[in-house]
């Protein structure tokens, strides 16, 4: 039986286009592909969403303007980004927080440890998982249909016009029904490709090594983003938007899992050291702005190393002010004795560390502003937080790419449409990793991809409910 709208996706676009299509009317079928244990896709281990206020809120100090945000989005992103629908998604974010809060998403103040953020970022008390369990009860509140286990590998268009979905319902024998799911509209919200190995090694290629770097890659959210939507709208002609390298991608503990080590894998201690690589050398400026602002190019970063592995190098004076991280680092009462256990060339690593103190110029040291601690003389330079590494225990902590979300997406406007030759499709829509690549062509800044994902989410499932509208099939 035909539905009013069709949402592909679990995460939080997907449940925030369903829960505004089922408040107006809509009779709302929703299919995720992973199983219920699994649900919500990489929100589940988000933490935040960025917003924009003008003076301070229940969990949010002073104010962050909108103009201020588009600075810094535009800073992370070097231009490459959409200012219309940039801004868009930056206005919504002043108002989609008592909707949120309808919908059971509870609030809290920033987190102790999460550097810089208590006047940008409201965070989910509960994190992530509790939001996502929120809207997921709220959906069943409302009446939308859940399928668990459902992937969409095909869409029957009419030239522009979504017309159904095709459905591999994986069941419990290990079984596969196939089904054929009409509706008057459809908001495609399936997430990038991150978790496809063999799409990543295609992207990435091979480099000066003769290395594929994406063989390296760790994966920090769900394991269900294939890409195969994603894909499959690309090869029937879907405009795209996007470089398939450009990602969240930020550095990891090297252990962490190869999915779903979410948020306490990463490692927070950079801007207060150093990171040397394989060859024991430095390689950027650790101390280029504050972290959230920073932590998420720190993967490329790596990634364009050799091996695709680093190590993030912080004395005595650096513990307690960082989050920790879920495994301890490497620990060493010298410098010497902390390059033998990496297994780095000491001579190397000492002359590095060495010529990185000697050119510290130390001024007023504090991690809560862009202080005058600087480096001269040495490259690359270190701009801000540049303290000598010289106080034992030394500590150092093996990092790796982990890929959040990838940025390569369908193109849109402002009313979430698909894009076919530069033509809106009329009742196909687009939200959160889908198209996210709009507004992020490189870069990241804390919890923005939450505020693509909320803002288009909504504006999707508005327009879904329009397109049914249009069709006579909803109130």
């Amino acid at each position: 039986m035909a539905v009013d709208v069709l949402v592909i996706g679990g995460g939080n676009a997907a449940l925030c286009a369903a829960l505004m299509a089922s408040e107006a009317g809509c009779q709302v079928r929703l299919l995720e592909a992973a199983p219920r244990e699994w649900r919500g896709g990489n929100s589940s281990h988000t933490r935040n969403l960025r917003c924009m206020h003008d003076a301070p809120q229940d969990v949010l100090v002073d104010a962050y303007t909108e103009e201020e945000f588009w600075q810094d989005l535009l800073k992370v992103t070097g231009g490459r980004t959409d200012e219309s629908l940039a801004r868009l998604v930056i206005r919504h974010s002043a108002t989609c927080r008592p909707w949120m809060e309808r919908h059971g998403v509870r609030f809290q103040p920033s987190l102790s440890g999460a550097l810089h953020t208590a006047r940008t970022n409201a965070f989910f008390m509960g994190g992530g998982k509790a939001l996502v369990n929120a809207y997921y009860r709220s959906a069943g509140r409302l009446g939308v249909q859940i399928d668990y286990n459902a992937e969409v590998d095909a869409l029957e268009m009419d030239g522009r016009r979504f017309v159904a979905a095709w459905v591999n319902h994986k069941q419990a024998d290990g079984q596969v029904r196939r089904e054929r799911v009409e509706a008057a509209s459809c908001v495609l919200a399936a997430g990038g490709f991150e978790s496809n190995r063999a799409w990543l090694r295609e992207a990435w290629g091979q480099n000066e090594q003769g290395d594929y770097p994406a063989d390296q890659f760790l994966i920090r959210g769900t394991r269900f983003n294939q890409g195969t939507l994603l894909r499959f709208m690309r090869d029937q002609g879907a405009d795209m938007i996007g470089d398939p390298t450009q990602a969240h991608m930020v550095a990891i503990d090297a252990r962490a899992p190869l999915y779903d080590g979410g948020i306490c894998t990463r490692i927070d201690c950079v801007s207060l050291g150093v990171v040397v690589n394989r060859e024991a050398r430095r390689f950027y400026d650790e101390g280029e702005d504050f972290w959230p602002k920073r932590y998420a190019i720190w993967g490329r970063l790596v990634a364009q190393q050799p091996g695709q592995v680093a190590w993030s190098v912080i004395d005595a004076k650096a513990v307690g002010r960082f989050m920790p991280p879920v495994f301890e680092g490497t620990q060493a009462q010298t410098l010497p004795e902390l390059a033998h256990k990496l297994g780095l060339d000491e001579a190397v690593f000492m002359r590095t560390l060495m010529d990185y103190n000697a050119a510290c110029r130390v001024g007023r040291f504090d991690h809560t502003v862009l202080d005058d601690c600087h480096t001269e003389g040495v490259l690359p330079a270190k701009t801000h937080w540049a303290r000598p590494i010289d106080t034992a225990p030394f500590f150092a902590y093996a990092v790796r790419p982990g890929v959040t979300f990838t940025y390569l997406g369908l193109k849109t406007d402002a009313s979430a449409a698909v894009h076919f030759g530069g033509c809106a499709s009329p009742n196909l829509f687009v939200a959160g990793e889908m198209m996210a690549g709009n507004v992020l062509g490189q870069g990241y800044t804390a919890g923005v991809g939450m505020t693509i994902g909320t803002a288009f989410g909504r504006i999707a499932g508005t327009s879904a409910t329009l397109a049914a509208r249009r069709q006579g099939l909803v109130a």
